[in-house]
């Protein structure tokens, strides 16, 4: 066998460096097609003195998420200096209208994505579940939503009064709307950005805005899928969910939104067939 002499042994060296260096190069090119070809997903965290729950639940954001949007009520903790340390690409919004959906749709105007995701800053929601959801966008669905009452799902935050008053409204929707769903009252959902139109209402202004956003899905014909999603409790601070009050904001939606679909579709007539009119006459002997 003839061995190679050191001239040879730099030329096989060079050739294999060359090929290692083109197929770097067509990974990462193929990687920019990729990240280039799949949709942006937007997250969309409304936030009011978060600041300790952020501090946990920012680094865990996954990389699936192309673009962060912060909507905050002037908080007053230092929330947005904490924002500002941990996800400096953020976009930061501030909205001086109370409400979570005052807050949402500040959210949904400014974002760029092709898919919405809204979530809670509380770190009470799994940001695992974000993959999922796109998937579950991807796989051809309009709207898709967590539920906690899914096999796989559950909640170790509600109480039983929450609970009870949560399957009341959700058999309540299923009633007026039609639908399978299983959790109304929970805010973890995603949808295409080119739903949007559908849930144009700026009168929702607090946290009926999640009753809001699921009866509309259902009246427009979209195609809606639930997933198992697990609730934490809140890992710092108080909610400001009220649940009587909240819970009559959320009937109150229902009734209006039920009467107004019914409005809409009395506005559009129903077509009759054309009956040539019988003309009758009385006999008389």
């Amino acid at each position: 066998m003839a061995l190679a002499n050191n001239h040879d042994l730099v030329s096989i060296r060079s050739g294999s460096e060359q090929e290692s260096s083109d197929m770097l190069f067509l990974a990462d090119a193929s990687a920019k097609a990729d990240a280039s070809a799949r949709p942006k997903v937007s997250l969309i965290i409304p936030t009011l003195n978060e600041a300790e729950n952020l501090n946990l639940v920012l680094p865990t954001i996954p990389s699936i998420v192309d673009e962060v949007v912060i909507v905050d009520s002037e908080s007053t903790d230092g929330t947005l200096a904490v924002v500002r340390e941990l996800c400096p690409d953020a976009v930061i919004v501030t909205e001086t209208r109370r409400g979570k959906g005052h807050a949402l749709r500040t959210g949904f105007e400014t974002s760029t994505g092709d898919i919405i995701v809204m979530m809670d800053a509380d770190g009470s929601m799994n940001v695992a579940d974000i993959g999922v959801f796109v998937a579950a966008l991807n796989s051809g669905v309009d709207v898709v939503k967590g539920s906690r009452f899914l096999q796989g799902g559950g909640s170790s935050d509600l109480t039983l009064l929450r609970t009870a008053g949560n399957l009341a409204l959700t058999h309540a929707v299923r009633l007026a709307f039609g639908g399978r769903y299983t959790d109304l009252c929970y805010g973890y959902m995603a949808f295409w950005r080119h739903v949007l139109p559908a849930f144009d209402d700026e009168s929702v202004s607090g946290f009926e805005i999640e009753t809001f956003l699921n009866i509309r899905a259902l009246a427009a014909g979209l195609r809606v899928a639930e997933v198992a999603s697990f609730e934490s409790p809140r890992v710092h601070g108080e909610s400001n969910l009220r649940t009587f009050r909240d819970g009559a904001r959320a009937l109150r939606t229902i009734v209006r939104e039920r009467i107004g679909l019914r409005r809409a579709r009395s506005g559009l007539g129903v077509p009759r067939p054309l009956v040539p009119r019988v003309q009758t006459s009385t006999l008389t002997k």
